[in-house]
């Protein structure tokens, strides 16, 4: 069978519920819909992580992030009731990156957007990457959507080009120039994360829209509790109700339009049939804080928490004679788990002691509906931006047990009757909750996680 190409797009901060396939009644998204109709569209798929860099070492390193020592956004430190542990601030270069195992099968490598796992000495070309273009140590950018960006890896543009518009167009030139070696295009746009920007006639059109549907006149943003973290302490979380926000609606167009033109390459150039193509995002949507721009309800909270909101993201995967057309998969999915399904896709061998915490997805993609896998875990040991507190966290079956580092109390949901989270069954269920919590306990010692300690110097604001 002939290598196919990859094209993996992750999204930044996008959430769960932010497509029209995905139950978005606001955000219009024609071109994903159209490759989720024409592919496998995931309905419980996971970040590894409810922050960014995380979530994106596990994906390049096939292991969960405790085991890689990256735990937080690379540059974040906190504290509040707790002292957070410290974490590694780049992806190591022990790590036998996704592309350099890519690459050695004999794929042409690219890297085009965000990076966020490391200054310059552990940037894409020094993972395995032929090509990196977008990709350093910034988690945003800096200077504003609009050129000139002052990125260190990507030339300005003309003043006022867009940047998800410029990454979009490096890519397409990757791809008309491919000369029939399989490649690896990692596309890591760093929309939708902040700033919320957009060009006016965009916003415009969500603006009336919005009108037009009486979302002017709602409720749309809720305050909550002063931040947990001390150098927040003085706000108070902001939590966003319904999906209203103009600019971050025509931020998600705009994204799906882009998207939709890498889609039109491949048509064009003849590479679409031999082409896999992933989309996810690295963690939940913002719903809580920075100008709160989306909402993942029914998931509760967003970015930076510990619950739904936080880690289940959108997974949309098409690779055409393979994956049934508009087929939908429930098995719980996580970051890891892509190291070992693009080897497996590209018939390469696996790598068991790199992808150690990764399972391939191919049985899904096949058609199949089950994994050999009894859990998923979290660890999240830090204080987000967002309002989250430190804990770590397990998915077995339809349960899911969340432990919190400020006070040690286990919530225990049963996501298929309470996909919201609202009711914590945890004193109801004292022996899974026993048998659930050991397992969590077993499985980040045998990793390595590190676990907070007191804030002895901790004087309460709330």
């Amino acid at each position: 069978m002939k290598r196919p190409n990859i094209v993996f797009i992750l999204i930044d901060d996008m959430g769960w519920r932010d497509l029209a396939c995905y139950g978005s009644t606001f955000y219009e998204t024609p071109n994903l819909d159209r490759l989720a109709a024409g592919g496998m569209q995931f309905t419980q798929a996971y970040a590894a992580c409810p922050v960014c860099s995380p979530s994106r070492a596990s994906i390049l390193a096939g292991k969960y992030p405790a085991r890689v020592g990256v735990t937080n956004f690379i540059g974040g430190r906190a504290k509040g009731k707790v002292v957070e542990p410290e974490y590694t601030r780049y992806l190591p270069l022990e790590e036998h990156c996704l592309a350099r195992a890519l690459k050695a099968g004999g794929y042409t490598t690219w890297h085009v957007g965000k990076w966020h796992l490391g200054s310059s000495q552990y940037w894409p070309e020094r993972h395995g990457f032929d090509v990196n273009i977008g990709g350093c140590d910034w988690g945003m950018p800096r200077f504003g959507y609009f050129s000139p960006w002052k990125m260190p890896t990507l030339t300005d543009g003309p003043g006022g080009e867009y940047l998800t518009d410029r990454l979009t167009e490096e890519a397409i030139a990757l791809i008309r120039g491919n000369r029939g070696k399989p490649f690896f295009l990692n596309l890591w746009h760093y929309a939708v994360h902040i700033p919320i920007q957009m060009k006016p006639d965009l916003v415009s059109k969500y603006e009336a829209k919005a009108k037009a549907l009486g979302l002017d006149k709602q409720k749309v943003l809720e305050e909550g509790p002063p931040f947990p973290c001390e150098h927040k302490k003085t706000q108070h979380i902001v939590r966003r109700l319904v999906q209203s926000d103009p600019a971050y609606a025509a931020m998600v167009e705009n994204l799906d339009w882009n998207i939709g033109r890498v889609l039109h390459a491949l048509d064009e150039t003849g590479q679409a049939e031999n082409t896999m193509v992933i989309f996810t995002s690295d963690n939940g949507g913002l719903a809580t804080a920075e100008g709160s721009p989306t909402s993942n309800r029914p998931l509760a909270e967003g970015k930076g928490w510990m619950y739904e909101g936080g880690t289940r993201e959108p997974l949309i995967v098409r690779w055409q004679g393979v994956i049934k057309p508009g087929s939908t998969c429930s098995v719980p999915v996580s970051s890891p788990d892509f190291y070992p399904t693009l080897l497996e896709a590209a018939g390469l061998d696996p790598i068991p002691e790199q992808h150690c915490d990764g399972v391939s997805l191919m049985p899904l993609l096949r058609g199949g509906d089950e994994l050999d896998r009894e859990a998923i875990y979290w660890h999240y040991p830090h204080y987000g931006n967002q309002g989250g507190t430190p804990g770590c966290s397990m998915r077995m079956g339809d349960f899911k047990l969340i432990e919190f580092f400020e006070d040690g109390r286990l919530e225990l949901y049963n996501l298929r009757e309470d996909v919201s989270e609202d009711h914590n069954i945890a004193d109801a269920n004292p022996e899974l909750v026993g048998r659930m919590h050991g397992m969590l306990v077993e499985w980040r010692e045998s990793v390595g996680a590190r676990i907070p300690e007191k804030n002895p110097d901790f004087v309460a604001w709330q």
